[in-house]
């Protein structure tokens, strides 16, 4: 196997190359669309055929490389099919499996931050988008997100793995690369000890401002990224 956690500055955003050293497949999940040649430079570095571009969800806050990896590579792409996104390959379902090569990717339903959203679980660690942040979540404010359905899908998916399970998000603002579902269940100051009527309060009060990139990064997003 091979693993890489990559990382856009301007967005904050982790992308992860995960491969099958012996049929030479590879995955990208949450690419950038600017951070284009770099993807292409790893892949060709280590001689790696890309399978499938991913993207945890719609996001808001920068455009997904998606379109512009697939155009360059041949790569087939695939976000959630509660996404209602257009521009991708294939429309993923919970408990879906992708193979690369002799790999495994199970997907893992995880809406709440958005309606489409969806984890990707590999050997022992999960790639929760924006839906588990370390030390936090993703937000529930726009995109059809809900505190309430993002509390299950934290409580009755993710925090159901084992505890050594590592977890690997889709954005870290503090330099933080990789947590743990037991880390998580003890540590996030949301989640931690939180009723579920104690969470929805927390995410109801965060008042966060709107993405400045939404209104370009969600449409392009929904069509996978101009490329």
């Amino acid at each position: 196997m091979l693993f890489k956690q990559l990382f856009d500055p301007t967005s904050c955003t982790y992308t992860y190359l995960l491969a099958d050293t012996e049929s030479r497949q590879a995955v990208l999940i949450d690419p950038v669309r600017e951070q284009l040649d770099r993807d292409l430079a790893v892949l060709r570095e280590h001689d790696l055929k890309l399978a499938w571009v991913l993207d945890t969800h719609v996001h808001a806050d920068h455009v997904t490389g998606a379109n512009a990896l697939r155009a360059a590579t041949g790569a087939q792409s695939a976000v959630g099919d509660g996404c209602n996104a257009s521009g991708f390959d294939h429309q993923l379902h919970d408990g879906d499996e992708l193979r690369f090569g002799n790999e495994v990717l199970r997907i893992i339903g995880t809406p709440g931050h958005t309606h489409g959203s969806v984890s990707y679980q590999w050997r022992d660690r999960v790639f929760t988008g924006d839906a588990l942040l370390i030390g936090g979540c993703g937000r529930t404010d726009f995109q059809a997100g809900d505190a309430d359905t993002l509390y299950f899908s934290i409580t009755e998916k993710l925090f159901k793995l084992a505890d050594e399970t590592l977890v690997y998000p889709g954005h870290d603002y503090n330099g933080r690369r990789v947590s743990s579902i037991g880390e998580e269940k003890a540590l996030n100051p949301r989640l931690a000890g939180k009723s579920k009527d104690e969470f929805v309060a927390i995410m109801d009060g965060l008042d966060l401002p709107k993405p400045r990139l939404i209104d370009i990064a969600v449409p392009a997003n929904l069509v996978g990224g101009s490329l």
